[in-house]
């Protein structure tokens, strides 16, 4: 079975490589916008619209003579920079998304795509090989395995003016022959104010890294709306909120591989429940902000895949499983249990006596494998 996956690595071009980074930023949104105008003059004047591929020959064959500054970047980014045009027309088409909007610099990610052909990328030990540049100087703290094909490169830049590679690779993916231990297994009930609640009744907190920076973004913040927008101060004063917005961002990432990397490492079965985080993460719920810092979403999807590459399961629970409702012991349902104020109780039924997320985390656990075993019954 053929997968994909992406190393990121941390670029340090020089002044000239820059300079044409920033004119392939510049040129791909140049495209784009170029392109909307396109399709939009041909919609007036009741023309079909173009299609990607007819797109991509009005780029070479038109835009590229009228303006041929776009000869001097890669030709791939521009052709992808269409193609993602074309995506978005179609989610619009499909109801899915809004009518396109022009690019701007302020706005746009600083971003581009370009395609591997004819070696034309290639990873050496201190540096990368990119189309129409020279090898960008870069920390390679990993490697891909010989066998896997290089098919695609990202470059970009964040607001704090950092350059990254996100080198894309496929590979034929042969699960480990491991066997599953259903005795291995752990559930997890999510923890707003904290990370989780785990059935073995381990609870972890939550770093909360952009709290501790909370303080001090607010203050950077109110220097930068005092002054002139577009000034040099302006930018200086902005990629240091965007630095420390990005700290608190990579320590995130960070605290989200290590733990899934220790749950994927000592279980078999992952049990979770499917939630809905960014409605959950809505200013309208209390804990909205704590929602957004402590990354459980980024955790889960480390998670999914460290335990796929390892021959191991994840099981996603229906998120309007009551799992708090539930006597862990006896399965009896306690209606009262629907306030969420109750945080231990007695179980009626069996005398059983719970702590909310523990006994939630159980049943997690419980259905998780139930749905599970269900599942290899019908295969």
């Amino acid at each position: 079975m053929k997968k994909v996956r992406s190393y990121q690595y941390r670029l340090y071009p020089n002044k000239q490589q820059e300079q044409q980074l920033q004119r392939t930023f510049g040129c791909c949104r140049f495209v784009y916008n170029q392109m909307i105008k396109v399709q939009e003059q041909r919609h007036d004047s009741g023309e079909p619209f173009l299609t990607k591929f007819q797109a991509n020959e009005y780029c070479n064959h038109v835009l590229k003579q009228e303006y041929p500054f776009l000869k001097e970047v890669d030709k791939f980014a521009l052709s992808n920079s269409i193609f993602n045009l074309n995506n978005a027309y179609q989610r619009f088409f499909k109801m899915k998304a809004g009518y396109p909007k022009f690019k701007t610099k302020r706005r746009s990610a600083f971003t581009y795509k370009t395609n591997y052909s004819n070696h034309n990328i290639y990873v050496l030990d201190h540096a990368i090989k990119l189309p129409k540049l020279k090898a960008i100087k870069a920390v390679i703290h990993r490697r891909a395995p010989e066998d896997w094909v290089i098919k695609s490169a990202i470059v970009s830049q964040t607001s704090a003016g950092d350059y990254y590679c996100s080198i894309w690779y496929e590979y034929e993916s042969v699960k480990p022959a491991n066997h599953v231990d259903t005795k291995r297994i752990i559930g997890l009930d999510y923890k707003s104010d904290g990370f989780y609640v785990a059935s073995d009744g381990t609870v972890l907190g939550s770093p909360k890294y952009y709290r501790k920076v909370e303080e001090k973004i607010n203050r950077q913040q109110k220097k930068l709306g005092r002054m002139k927008r577009g000034s040099n101060n302006y930018n200086k004063q902005r990629k240091r909120v965007a630095k420390l917005y990005q700290k608190a961002a990579n320590q995130r990432r960070d605290f989200a591989h290590k733990q899934s990397a220790i749950l994927a490492e000592q279980y078999d079965i992952v049990c979770v429940e499917n939630l809905n985080l960014r409605a959950m993460s809505n200013h309208s719920f209390k804990n909205g902000k704590a929602n957004s810092d402590n990354g459980y979403g980024l955790f889960l999807r480390f998670l999914d895949y460290k335990m796929d590459d390892a021959g191991k399961m994840m099981v996603r629970v229906d998120r309007f499983y009551p799992s708090s409702q539930i006597c862990s012991n006896c399965g009896m349902k306690n209606e009262l249990l629907a306030d969420f104020s109750i945080r231990k109780w007695k179980c009626p039924n069996c005398n059983a006596e719970h702590d909310r997320d523990i006994n939630a985390a159980k049943n997690i656990c419980n259905e998780g494998l139930s749905l599970l075993l269900n599942k290899i019954e019908v295969a």
